[in-house]
C-alpha cells in the first residue's frame, strides 16, 4: 500500500455537458451525459466503472446515475461537503481508492441547474439549509445573506490592507474573459470585455462588480481517474495526479471565517500549498499554468499569494504585468474559469487542468509540464497538481 499519493493515478477521461443558462433536462440527465462522455473519453465502457464521487450538494444519487449510465457493481461511492471546496476533494477521494485497490475506476462528477433551477448565488436567502445557519445567523442581521456578500467583506480589508483596487480585480476578469473566446463551450464565448465594460458595470456588493462574480450555470462535468499503467493504454495522454490534498484550517467556516487573526490571508490554501507541494516533490516555480477557483476575483489574488508566486500584498502586481494570460509567467483558467466558461462548482477547472496536460486547451501554452488546481475559497478546500506521464 502507498505511503503517498504522488503518481498512484490519473485523469484519463473528460465528460462535459454543453453549459448553459436554461438545460431543459433534469440534473440527473446532464449527471449521466457527462459520465458516460468521461467513460468513454478513456476509451472504457461504463461496465468497467467500480467507484462514483460527487458533492454533498449534488441531487444525483451515485445509484441513479450508475443505473442510468449503465455502471454494475460499484466498490467505492462517497460525497463531499463544502460546496465549491468539494472539487479538488472528489479527486482526493477518487485517489486513495485507487490507490489502495478499493476501486480500479472511479468517475467523478458535478451536475446542476444552477441558473434554471437551485441558484447557488442567492445563498442563505435561497434557502440553503444546513448546520452552517448556525454561525450564518450572526451576520444575517449585518446584511451577509450571500456569497458575494461574504467574500466583498473578505477583499475590503485585503484591498485596503494592500492598495489593491478595482482595476487590479479588473485585469483578473479580462483576462479570462479574453480565454474565453476561444473555447466555443464557454458561456461568455463571442462576448469579448474590455476596462471600460468591466468598469461600467453594475456593483453588486462593494467592492464587487458584475463582473468580479462567477456565473450561475446549467451543465455537467466529469472525470474518470484510474491507475496511471491502465491509463497510459487510453487513447488520450494521462493527466498524472502528482499531488493532492484537501484541507481544513483552525477557525474555519463556511465562507465565514470572520474571527481569524487575519482575514486577508487563506490560511486553508496556504496549508493546501505546503502539503501538495510536499507530496510533489514541487514548488511555485516548477507551476507552468493553474486554474484557481474563482468564484470571485479577489480569490484569484490572495491565492497567488497562498500558493508562494508572489509575496503577500503583491498580487496585484503580478496580474497587472499580464501574467495570467497565455504568455505570460502563469496562465490561468485558460478555459475562461468560474467567470467566463461556467460554474460547475469548479469540476471543469480539474478538467481544464487536465486539458493542459494533454495539450488540448483552446488556449494552450508553449510549455506546461505541471499544473495546480484549486477548490473553493472560504470553505474547506484543496490543491492538487497534475503532470505529464
Amino acid at each position: 500500500m502507498p505511503t503517498t499519493l504522488r503518481n498512484e493515478a490519473a485523469i484519463a477521461g473528460i465528460g462535459q455537458t454543453k453549459y448553459s443558462k436554461n438545460s431543459g433536462v433534469s440534473e440527473l440527465s446532464l449527471a449521466t451525459e457527462a459520465v458516460r462522455a468521461a467513460i468513454l473519453d478513456a476509451g472504457l465502457q461504463p461496465s468497467d466503472v467500480d467507484g462514483l464521487v460527487t458533492f454533498t450538494m449534488d441531487s444525483s444519487d451515485e445509484v441513479e446515475v450508475a443505473r442510468n449510465v449503465g455502471i454494475g457493481e460499484m466498490t467505492m461511492f462517497s460525497q463531499i461537503n463544502y460546496g465549491g471546496g468539494a472539487a479538488v476533494g472528489l479527486v482526493h477521494q477518487a485517489v486513495m481508492a485507487v490507490a489502495t485497490g478499493s476501486a480500479k475506476n472511479v468517475v467523478v462528477y458535478r451536475a446542476l441547474n444552477g441558473r434554471s433551477g437551485q441558484r447557488m448565488g442567492q445563498g442563505v436567502s435561497g434557502q440553503i439549509i444546513t448546520s452552517d445557519l448556525i454561525h450564518w445567523s450572526w451576520y444575517m442581521p449585518f446584511g451577509l445573506l450571500t456569497p458575494a456578500s461574504w467574500i466583498a467583506l473578505q477583499a475590503q480589508l485585503y484591498m485596503h490592507q494592500y492598495g489593491a483596487t478595482s482595476e487590479h480585480l479588473a485585469h483578473v476578469a479580462i483576462t479570462q474573459r479574453a480565454h474565453a473566446q476561444n473555447n466555443p463551450n464557454a458561456a461568455m464565448c463571442g462576448r469579448p470585455m474590455t476596462m471600460d465594460d468591466y468598469m461600467a458595470s453594475r456593483l453588486i456588493c462593494e467592492p464587487l462588480r458584475l463582473f468580479d462574480c462567477c456565473q450561475e450555470d446549467d451543465g455537467g462535468c466529469a472525470l474518470l481517474i484510474t491507475s496511471p499503467e491502465r491509463a497510459k493504454d487510453g487513447p488520450h495522454p494521462p493527466a498524472i495526479i502528482r499531488g493532492v490534498t484537501q484541507a481544513s484550517f483552525t477557525g474555519q467556516e463556511q465562507m465565514t471565517s470572520f474571527y481569524r487573526p487575519d482575514l486577508a490571508s487563506l490560511p486553508e490554501m496556504e496549508l493546501a500549498a505546503k502539503i501538495v507541494y510536499e507530496q510533489a516533490g514541487l514548488g511555485p516555480d516548477d507551476i507552468d499554468a493553474t486554474c484557481f477557483y474563482d468564484a470571485f476575483t479577489p480569490e484569484v489574488l490572495m491565492q497567488l499569494e497562498a500558493f508562494g508566486f508572489c509575496g503577500r500584498g503583491e498580487a496585484k502586481d503580478f496580474v497587472t504585468e499580464d501574467s495570467l494570460s497565455v504568455n505570460g509567467r502563469l496562465p490561468n483558467n485558460t478555459h475562461g474559469g468560474l467567470l467566463s466558461e461556467a460554474y460547475i462548482h469548479g469540476v471543469n477547472n480539474i478538467a481544464e487542468g487536465a486539458r493542459l496536460i494533454r495539450g488540448s486547451s483552446p488556449n494552450q501554452p508553449a510549455k506546461v509540464d505541471h499544473v495546480l488546481v484549486t477548490s473553493g475559497v472560504g470553505v474547506p478546500t484543496g490543491a492538487l497538481i497534475l503532470g505529464k506521464p
